[in-house]
């Protein structure tokens, strides 16, 4: 299986909005999916948008994405590069592809002086854990991920005491 690995374009919004339903569904979420193509036409692909894309093909065939973006450390005083989404179609894994994605996405931040390179996984997905892991990367169980979002987002940010 021959691999390519490119920037995304704002042409491939409506493939990656449905490689992102297809992550929400192997998830076991997706009625969280509310993006439209529009969302994902707007932010990623805008001078200013708050994330980068790529697309992963193989043979000629779209075979899955991945969406990252850069955070920064105040300890490192540097950026580092967060990958948000990885994905490969089922068809298609165990060929190398995920690992391409990774390695590619690893340059980039070696790149532009990256401190780190982070992403999350869900704690039952063992076949990425151990993935990961075989790549080398660590894991960071003494922190824990909180997230505000929806109606308690609004809430709180309306919220005067």
């Amino acid at each position: 299986m021959s691999v390519t690995i490119r920037p995304a374009t704002v042409d491939d919004a409506a493939l990656i909005l449905g490689f992102i339903r297809e992550l929400a569904i192997y998830e076991k979420a997706e009625h969280e999916v509310i993006a439209s193509e529009a969302d994902i036409a707007r932010n990623l692909f805008a001078h200013d948008g708050p994330a980068r894309a790529l697309i992963v093909d193989a043979d000629g065939i779209h075979i899955g994405f991945a969406v990252y973006f850069y955070s920064y450390s105040t300890w490192l005083g540097r950026k580092g590069l967060y990958l948000e989404d990885l994905y490969i179609s089922p068809a298609h894994r165990g060929h190398g592809a995920g690992k391409q994605v990774l390695r590619y996405l690893a340059q980039l931040a070696v790149s532009q002086g990256c401190g780190r390179f982070e992403w999350s996984v869900l704690d039952w997905n063992e076949p990425a854990i151990r993935f990961y892991r075989a790549i080398g990367a660590v894991p960071q169980d003494e922190w824990v991920r909180y997230r505000m979002a929806g109606e308690n987002l609004k809430r709180f940010a309306q919220s005067e005491d």
